[in-house]
């Protein structure tokens, strides 16, 4: 079931970020109270890294119990270990190593130097597995009901590594997918695909800045998802597009009220 999605516009990129955070931290305590644990899917990029520095500011960071939170990934360069292009690289710098998490329930992609090698499409399948190892009988899914699944939205709407008009974009079965020849470097990634996104329970797709406007507009205004990912990722109970108003200039006013503090 497609929820149609709601809009937050943000004065600047830095209130964004600040409301994001607490808006997630929100959502980590909330969840946890209901079920003694939460996951959410990270993102990369300036708008997701911007997230992640906020929550670390943020004084209400101690709310979350950080040992009962589980950490996957969106999509990930096919890089070393600690490549400072990979997106856990430059999450455990935002945040991660700041906060006392149980390295057990924090999933990183697996990273070209590891078991298996330059092979993709094989460390594709392993952390496919590790999903669906993770899901509950009652998610009815091959992953987890995801408490939420972050996005960027990329200035050609692409979401995670899924690329407008690449084959990405077309799976409908697997859950992972090793991405080859990627129109930005490097061209070798792991994604999430449509199908895994949106068995997460809300998906916030995180969009600022002037670059992001066209984007944003495209995504919004019912193009389909093979033309424009980002406007074929949902969430099952809830799909939220977190914007500054930079992002947000294209979009015709009706579609959301005016930028809150």
């Amino acid at each position: 079931m497609t929820t149609a999605p709601q809009l937050v516009v943000h004065r600047d990129k830095e209130l964004m970020a600040q409301a994001a955070a607490a808006r997630l931290i929100t959502k980590i305590v909330d969840a946890q109270a209901a079920r003694g644990s939460a996951s959410v899917v990270l993102t990369g990029g300036r708008n997701g890294n911007g997230l992640l520095a906020a929550l670390g500011a943020s004084p209400a960071r101690d709310a979350i119990d950080w040992s009962r939170l589980d950490l996957w990934w969106g999509d990930e360069r096919f890089l070393p270990d600690g490549d400072p292009e990979r997106n856990v690289t430059q999450a455990r710098e935002a945040l991660l190593d700041s906060v006392p998490l149980d390295p057990a329930r924090v999933h990183p992609m697996p990273a070209s130097d590891g078991p298996y090698g330059g092979d993709a499409d094989a460390a594709a399948e392993a952390y496919a597995a590790e999903l669906a190892a993770a899901a509950q009988p009652e998610n009815h899914a091959e992953a987890p009901s995801f408490d939420v699944l972050l996005l960027g939205v990329g200035p050609d709407t692409h979401v995670a590594s899924l690329f407008p008009e690449h084959p990405g974009v077309r799976e409908t079965e697997r859950t992972v997918i090793g991405v080859h020849g990627a129109p930005k470097p490097p061209p070798t990634r792991i994604s999430l695909t449509l199908p895994a996104i949106r068995s997460a329970r809300e998906v916030w797709l995180l969009a600022a800045g002037e670059d992001k406007a066209q984007a944003a507009a495209i995504a919004l205004s019912g193009a389909g998802e093979i033309q424009a990912p980002a406007a074929g990722a949902y969430g099952r109970s809830r799909t939220l597009w977190l914007l500054d108003s930079a992002a947000a200039s294209q979009l015709p006013r009706d579609l959301y009220p005016p930028a809150s503090p």
